[in-house]
């Protein structure tokens, strides 16, 4: 099943939610207003709000709040993405260039900021305290799992737990937070709450570990793996798998690539083949399905209604996508 497809239950509410999220952005500074038409340009496939708006329809139903809800997590994430590419010297997001590479570092902080104080207003002044206590726990925890990550690559002693805790907080912890937002946005219960953020939880953990995945698997144009986690240095699970099999000889080959080769192709190219003939790749994979199955486990515990499929539908695609 296509994400269009998926869409198709809450098309008029996601057109709704941009014209809101939109307004949410709009400053009378006009190189602000410039720079956030362009932010909302150049938008994503729009996943994080499909989580929010499916679990708020299956918990109850779709409010005002609900939309709230999604730009809230939008502003946010936004703002820490902006971050990141001024962190990161990225030139590039999403095949556009980078707030940073058309307007530089300073402004684009500037802008982050921006964005994260519309997030905290717009929850402030609508008393959705509770929206933003689970939406600034989230950002709290990514940047925990980023600064962890950092930690770990300098030395590259990472070890398979870690690595869970570092997607956990670094990228579960955000769809965590936009089925648990959505269920809050329609009412339920805390436990029903606390479920669902579990849920995410899982589905986040699982998505993770498929970008892992596509790294080492063959790119549509260049027929090759493109290795990019291990160029940034990241230790990924098909990789700790593969040191985890290694004696300790083969292990300081490994780990010297990585380290000081990380940009030589010929190198980078055969440690992905080394990976995938140690069954990193299959064993990596089996932990992604353990994931989506516990999530669909706790899905299976929601009211029986078609919202429900279209929340299990989506949790499939994070995982059947190809990029």
């Amino acid at each position: 099943m296509n994400l269009n497809e998926i869409k198709l239950p809450v098309e008029e509410h996601i057109r709704e939610f941009e014209k809101q999220f939109r307004d949410s952005m709009k400053s009378k500074v006009p190189l602000l207003d410039k720079i956030t038409r362009y932010i909302v340009k150049r938008k994503g496939k729009q996943i994080r709000p499909l989580f929010v708006f499916f679990s708020a329809a299956m918990c109850g139903g779709i409010t005002e709040k609900t939309y709230r809800a999604a730009s809230l997590i939008e502003l946010l994430h936004t703002a820490t993405l902006v971050h990141d590419d001024v962190v990161d010297d990225s030139n590039e997001r999403r095949g556009f260039f980078s707030l940073n590479a058309l307007w530089k570092n300073k402004i684009s902080v500037l802008v982050g900021d921006y964005l994260l104080s519309r997030g905290l207003l717009l929850a402030v002044e609508n008393n959705d305290f509770n929206l933003l206590k689970i939406v600034s726990h989230s950002v709290k925890q990514m940047s925990e799992g980023e600064l962890l990550q950092l930690e770990k690559a300098r030395n590259l002693d990472i070890k398979e737990d870690v690595y869970f805790d570092i997607i956990t907080k670094k990228t579960a912890s955000l769809i965590a937070s936009c089925l648990e937002s959505g269920a809050a946005s329609a009412g339920a219960d805390i436990e029903t709450q606390q479920k669902l953020r579990m849920a995410g939880q899982y589905t986040g953990i699982a998505f993770q570990i498929k970008d892992d995945l596509l790294d080492y698997r063959s790119d549509k144009k260049t027929g090759k793996p493109s290795g990019g986690d291990i160029k940034e240095r990241k230790m990924t699970l098909p990789l700790l798998y593969l040191l985890d099999q290694s004696g300790f000889s083969e292990k300081r080959k490994i780990i010297n690539i990585v380290k000081n080769h990380n940009n030589d192709p010929d190198k980078v190219g055969k440690l992905i083949e080394m990976v995938n003939k140690s069954g990193g790749a299959d064993y990596a994979g089996k932990k992604m399905e353990e994931n989506l199955e516990k999530a669909f486990e706790i899905l299976e515990t929601m009211p029986d209604n078609p919202w429900r499929k279209s929340l299990k539908d989506l949790v499939q695609f994070t995982i059947d996508r190809d990029n």
